[in-house]
């Protein structure tokens, strides 16, 4: 079949592809059997509607008559957007690392006919460039290498198969121990960066999951560097050109080590972790700037990347018009011409305007600006910064009427899940109603859209919904869940975590190896059986499911949940000697099983008296905290180490629990708060969990 398939397609990275020339199929049996039946080899691109590389290698190749024609001639062209199938990028990313090729995006793949992977890349140029053969030249070098060598394609294809296969059925079990924390932390510590925080070096990334390892090692044993490599880090990053000083939310990453020039593409994942995280640090020393991103990257996702109302979209595209960043920077005169008659000068002063710009472009200054604080934070009065506020409204409306950067407005169940427990637990800290309510009605959107029984869709766009959901989905849906139970008291949110793990347990639980697996067992060619703890842009769905089972555990008293979490500790214990950079969120969840902090309010819950109790354990940051309301003559669970617990005097009470354990009662705000300072795990440091 000549043509381009797209059309019909509801993600938007594929719908970006539907009029170019090259004949692009969606994955699926059809596009494979075409390639059986042609006995051409298969090429697979896969990419993301905010990826900019990928609008690079589009604009060269994809739309240029002569490469497209080169690749309708010998291959079968398969486009995937990686964010609406994961298990399949994960696929071919895996396949790059095994033949010693760096992965990201664009990833370009060949495979055989029979959908056998044996070789790849990533960006290809349309001409030669750099030492870099054009894209014509890979795909005719490609072509004639399967017609003229297929020994050595088979030896690849097997090389491969031998890969997946020893990935798939790969042993890292191993003890783990608390004192494992430790020293995680003090290595992720040491690789951090003490001038600008975040890892050393560049291009650098908002690792979350790392962050809240080295603040949680500071409320552990209080050492000060490792609250000066959380604050560094976040204060770098509040006040970098990463953050959108005019709308709120972050950037993607840095291209350099200061947290100054960014790569503008808006992630949702990025700006639900980045909630969570200052919110925890904002608990402890109560920043304004915290509390300040907080509001203001909540605004931003309640404004711009609402769905229906409801779902959050992916992410917001990096270019405008061809050009990166295009949205996002100012020349000298622009912000001159916008603010004239403001005291302009001050405000150039303090956002970093200069006329030969801040922002480099290939290593060079070309007079554009990207507006950030990393200087001009000291010295100004709360006049200045209340004139700043209205300064940067003004330029905020003067890009309102620029080309805005496009969205993809695909609602993902992991993101959004990620996005649900942000707000939620934000608007508990913060008493925000309309936080908590919206990520009540997120919450309601996923089950109404990608829910069906006791399962889940993975992609919901333009009233479609296409996958079944990975382990990701549910382990982030799950935490969305408890979350919300803690925030509301509703019980039906710790009735739905119940049923969705029972799912993940019965359809991606490895009865053989333990831990769970990305994807469900299915038939075809995707023959990658991944189980992993690492984290990758989000956190892994072992490593969440350790922390979500430990506060199903803590909430129902079921040991099968503790039992469950556990075992997969022990499965992915031995990666933290090499990985422990990748698994940040598996330790997290490893200090909350073995210390988890239970504090049991007993006393009604409209009662100013229960409301200050609450409000005492949110002042504190307690990364391993779970609150539990109960209304006189509820009962917890008949295990629960507070079960009978009861008011005093009439008073509301509450009971600090850890292990086994409760402290006596407290009718006092205040002595609840000072007893929840730095609290210290019962275990002894060596003792296996």
């Amino acid at each position: 079949m000549t043509a381009n398939l797209l059309a019909h397609e509801t993600s938007p990275y594929l719908l970006q592809h539907k009029d170019n020339p090259v004949h692009w199929r969606p994955w699926g049996e059809e596009a494979l059997a075409e390639a059986k039946a042609t006995n051409k080899p298969i090429l697979i691109s896969v990419g993301y509607a905010a990826c900019h590389w990928c609008h690079v290698m589009a604009h060269e190749s994809f739309e240029d008559a002569e490469t497209a024609g080169v690749m309708n001639d010998l291959f079968i062209n398969i486009k995937v957007d990686r964010e609406e199938r994961p298990d399949i990028d994960q696929w071919l990313q895996t396949m790059l690392q095994g033949i010693g090729t760096s992965g990201g995006w664009p990833l370009t793949a060949f495979l055989t006919p029979n959908a056998e992977p044996f070789s790849g890349g990533t960006y290809f140029p349309k001409d030669d460039r750099a030492g870099r053969p054009s894209f014509k030249t890979v795909l005719k070098n490609v072509s004639n290498a399967f017609a003229q060598n297929p020994q050595g394609i088979e030896q690849n294809v097997t090389q491969l198969r031998q890969l997946f296969e020893r990935i798939s059925n790969q042993s890292r079990a191993g003890n783990l121990m608390l004192e494992d924390i430790e020293h995680s932390a003090i290595r992720t510590g040491q690789a951090f960066d003490i001038f600008f925080g975040g890892m050393s070096g560049a291009p650098k990334f908002p690792n979350v999951p790392l962050i809240e390892l080295l603040w949680r090692a500071y409320l552990r044993n209080g050492a000060s560097q490792f609250s000066q490599l959380v604050h560094t880090t976040l204060d770098q990053m509040c006040q970098g050109g990463i953050y959108d000083h005019l709308a709120g939310g972050f950037a993607r990453y840095s291209t350099d080590d200061r947290w100054l020039v960014p790569h503008f593409e808006k992630m949702l994942y990025d700006n639900a972790q980045m909630i969570d995280i200052l919110t925890l640090v904002w608990q402890h020393d109560r920043k304004p700037v915290y509390r300040q991103r907080i509001e203001e990257t909540i605004a931003w996702l309640l404004s711009d990347m609402r769905v229906e109302g409801a779902g959050f979209a992916s992410s917001l595209d990096a270019d405008t018009d061809g050009e990166e960043g295009k949205y996002y920077l100012w020349t000298d005169a622009e912000v001159t011409a916008a603010l004239e008659g403001t005291f302009v000068q001050r405000f150039k002063e303090a956002y970093d305007i200069v006329p030969e710009g801040n922002f480099l472009h290939d290593g060079r200054r070309n007079g554009q600006n990207v507006l950030n604080r990393l200087i001009g934070v000291r010295g100004y009065t709360d006049a200045d910064e209340s004139l700043f506020a209205t300064q940067r409204q003004i330029l905020r409306d003067a890009r309102a009427r620029r080309t805005p950067p496009a969205r993809d407005d695909k609602v993902l169940a992991d993101w959004n899940g990620l996005a649900i427990s942000a707000l939620a637990n934000a608007g508990f800290v913060f008493q925000k109603k309309d936080w908590l309510d919206a990520a009540q009605r997120s919450f309601q959107f996923i089950v109404d859209k990608l829910g069906e029984g006791e399962r889940l869709y993975h992609s919901y766009r333009a009233g479609k919904r296409k996958e079944w959901a990975f382990a990701d989905d549910y382990a982030a849906m799950i935490r969305a869940s408890l979350v919300l139970h803690e925030a509301t008291a509703d019980k039906k949110y710790l009735d739905q975590a119940k049923i969705w793990t029972e799912t993940l347990n019965r359809e991606f639980w490895d009865d053989a190896a333990g831990g769970y697996a990305f994807s469900r067992e299915k038939g075809g060619p995707i023959t990658l059986h991944v189980r992993s703890a690492a984290d990758t842009h989000a956190p892994s769905s072992n490593g969440l499911m350790v922390g979500s089972l430990a506060r199903l555990y803590f909430s129902t008293g079921d040991q099968q949940y503790a039992d469950r979490a556990e075992n997969i500790l022990r499965v992915f214990a031995g990666d933290l000697a090499t990985s422990y950079l990748q698994m940040g969120a598996f330790m997290n969840g490893f200090e909350y099983i073995a210390t988890g902090l239970q504090v049991v309010i007993v006393g009604p819950r409209n009662d100013a008296r229960t409301t200050d109790l609450v409000e005492a354990v949110l002042s504190r940051s307690l990364p391993n905290r779970l609150l539990i309301v109960v209304e006189p003559g509820e009962n917890l669970p008949l295990g629960h180490p507070a079960f009978g617990k009861t008011m005093q005097g009439g008073a509301p009470a509450a009971y600090v629990c850890q292990q086994s354990a409760c402290s006596a009662p407290m009718t006092s705000p205040v002595a609840l708060a000072q007893s929840l300072i730095l609290p210290a795990p019962r275990q002894a440091p060596g003792q296996t969990a």
